[in-house]
């Protein structure tokens, strides 16, 4: 028995985009703080009170978790990257709801922005550090970062909260 094939999502167009202008933000505001900004050699620039500008390589997944130290590990963790990306790509090019696929091109973006990252200089450019004092409920992060964690609590929300009607 043959399953039919997967009807693509109206709201394709719309997941590219945005997906697009993730990764474009994403990598112009790495470069920003890169280049022009020279973060990697001052180390941190307060702009508030309470956020910084602060260089950070970030070798691992995330929350700095399973660092990438080899050459091997890197390669690995850009393949399995890679390889989640082109998952949620397939899925946000299914998906039916286009607040789910809002959800999913915020992770698409953020994902390729990421492994763009990896593939160029072996770590992800982290450097957008939020604190309150001493206190910092989040580690330092990127435009890449905030977009994953934004789609994945919409997907989780809409999850739970949003029951679609049925036909």
């Amino acid at each position: 028995m043959t399953s039919a094939p997967a009807t693509p999502s109206p709201h394709r167009r719309f997941g590219i985009i945005i997906a697009a202008l993730v990764l474009a933000f994403d990598q112009l505001t790495k470069w920003i703080v890169t280049w022009p900004l020279g973060l990697e050699a001052r180390y941190q620039i307060e702009l508030l009170p309470f956020f910084n500008l602060t260089w950070m390589e970030n070798r691992g997944v995330s929350f700095g978790m399973f660092s990438a130290d080899s050459d091997a590990q890197r390669w690995m963790l850009v393949g399995f990257t890679l390889l989640v990306a082109i998952g949620v790509g397939v899925w946000m090019m299914r998906e039916k709801a286009k607040a789910d696929v809002l959800a999913l091109a915020l992770v698409l973006g953020g994902a390729l922005g990421n492994i763009i990252d990896r593939i160029r200089v072996g770590y992800v450019v982290d450097f957008a550090d939020l604190h309150f004092g001493d206190f910092r409920p989040f580690l330092i992060f990127n435009v890449a970062d905030a977009c994953i964690t934004i789609g994945v609590l919409l997907l989780v929300a809409r999850a739970l909260l949003v029951r679609e009607k049925a036909d």
